[in-house]
């Protein structure tokens, strides 16, 4: 006698995730895609406006946009330099807790990862003051280098992130250190591998898939950054409408173009699935040598 498939168990499991994930994930895709392919038209110069259908006329205006393609090198800058920097830190600072040289680590794991519990708008505020020469109570440092200048303001939002995300990624590569069983470091310490020896060659290694699964989530935040710059135009004038791609979708629909900044939208989420995409390839890659 064979025994029947439960369907009936399985749509009542799968279903609410599907419709909540066509309804607020392939929806407004789909939306967006079709905003793009729209343009709006005036019968004169005051004439009422017309939503007809344009092909790819937003996206041949978009590959012609000098300021957004400078935005999208202007954070792929920023992720080559503070991406390492913060995933560095999260992991030193994972090895350090799981070292056992450490004491109260609840504490300090709550610490690190307090940052991240403050919205990133409240973070941006906040480092801004911390900046801004005449409101700091740093004044020795604000004064002598302005951080909000137009050659430092994109390294001062660098410190922002890494503040806010530092906790975050130290809690996922703490997790996996976690769950690297005892018996690896019984073997390590009977052939005679010390702290540092065990840190390098067996707990990174065995890490990795939590560093690589950080590194896209840091990838694709990179290429979406947006409430940093949005709260530094109110301190720097360095920051313009256009400083990132997000921004710059922002500011496009503000003014109102919707079919413009749909276009944006799509040819970002493109260049973040094949950078995304690219990364993991290449530390695949590195994995089956």
């Amino acid at each position: 006698m064979t025994r029947k498939k439960p369907v009936t168990a399985i749509l009542f499991f799968v279903l609410p995730f599907g419709l909540l994930f066509i309804a607020f994930y392939l929806a407004p895709i789909g939306y967006a895609i079709k905003q793009s392919l729209y343009k709006v038209t005036r019968t004169g110069t005051f004439g009422p406006a017309h939503e007809v259908f344009g092909g790819f006329e937003q996206y041949q205006r978009v590959f012609q946009n000098g300021p957004f393609w400078e935005s999208i090198g202007r954070v792929l800058l920023f992720g080559v330099v503070q991406v390492p920097v913060m995933l560095g830190l999260a992991l030193l600072l994972a090895l350090l807790l799981d070292s056992g040289l450490v004491k109260g680590r609840a504490f300090f794991r709550l610490a690190f990862f307090v940052p991240y519990a403050v919205p990133g708008v409240v973070a941006a505020i906040m480092w801004g003051f911390l900046y801004s020469p005449n409101l700091s109570p740093f004044t020795a440092v604000t004064k002598t280098w302005d951080l909000l200048s137009a050659d430092l303001v994109l390294w001062a939002m660098a410190n922002v992130v890494t503040w806010v995300y530092v906790g975050y990624n130290m809690l996922i590569i703490y997790s996996a250190l976690l769950a690297i069983p005892q018996e690896v470091y019984e073997a390590a310490r009977l052939d005679g591998a010390g702290p540092v020896r065990t840190a390098w060659s067996i707990k990174i290694p065995l890490v990795m898939p939590a560093i690589v699964l950080t590194t896209v989530f840091s990838i694709i935040g990179t290429l979406q950054l947006l409430a940093e710059p949005q709260v530094f135009r109110t301190f720097s004038s360095a920051v313009s409408s256009t400083y990132t791609p997000n921004l710059t979708v922002y500011s496009t629909s503000s003014i109102p173009n919707f079919n413009l900044a749909a276009a944006f939208s799509v040819v970002l989420a493109l260049a973040t699935c094949l950078l995304s995409f690219a990364f993991l390839k290449v530390t695949q890659r590195g994995d089956d040598k």
